[in-house]
């Protein structure tokens, strides 16, 4: 049982946040209620369905990045909420805006009413190429997990290491308590992807990142 509920935290958690700075002069808030408290960074407006905010990141070759997140509030009334990050952006959307210029957004969903993705949970994986255009290159089926996301699950503060490969698009995620087991996949890209900034993203809940 705790081998699967490592492995379910490694699937579920697979939005990942680069090492970044928490000074609020940083950021660029986009859309949502997005502030720093602490070591801290919160999203905290339950309704806002692309909230985003950018953050300086210069990426090129194979980057590190490391992460913890913690679920706050929402999702609940409506049983529709997600969140996820966008690597490797070129230059992110002014203010609220589906995508997000040049960019892949690794995104968590869930959705019980969802049409033409998988209902209920799932991990997606989206290609972005502007403000309002992304494509959906992979949908996973997480639903089998969902009796795993009980309330002391998700009040917990899980610590993640992902190494991406700009080169070839390989990406790892790391069992945040046994960095022996490794989750891999890849971006598709035929390209090597830099960008010049990471944008963090919810839709209709509340998430705090840290380091």
């Amino acid at each position: 049982m705790k081998r699967i509920l490592l492995v379910v935290l490694v699937l579920v958690f697979i939005s990942i946040v680069p090492l970044f700075s928490l000074s609020a002069t940083d950021l660029s808030f986009a859309y949502g209620k997005w502030a720093v408290v602490g070591d801290r960074l919160y999203q905290n407006d339950l309704k806002a369905g692309m909230a985003r905010v950018d953050i300086p990141a210069p990426q090129a070759g194979i980057m590190e990045y490391k992460f913890n997140v913690r679920y706050e509030a929402g999702g609940t009334d409506d049983m529709h909420a997600g969140f996820g990050i966008h690597l490797f952006v070129d230059k992110p959307a002014p203010g609220k805006a589906w995508g997000n210029g040049n960019s892949y957004l690794l995104w968590l969903n869930y959705d019980d009413n969802a049409e033409g993705v998988t209902k209920g949970l799932s991990a997606q994986i989206y290609k972005s190429t502007g403000n309002s255009k992304m494509e959906l290159l992979a949908d996973i089926d997480l639903n089998q997990y969902t009796y795993l996301l009980t309330k002391d699950v998700m009040n917990m503060i899980i610590p993640v290491k992902m190494v991406v490969n700009g080169f070839n698009g390989d990406v790892k995620i790391y069992d945040p308590t046994d960095s022996s087991y490794v989750y891999k996949f890849n971006l598709g890209n035929t390209a090597p992807l830099t960008g010049k900034f990471i944008s963090l993203r919810t839709n209709s809940m509340g998430i705090s990142f840290g380091m």
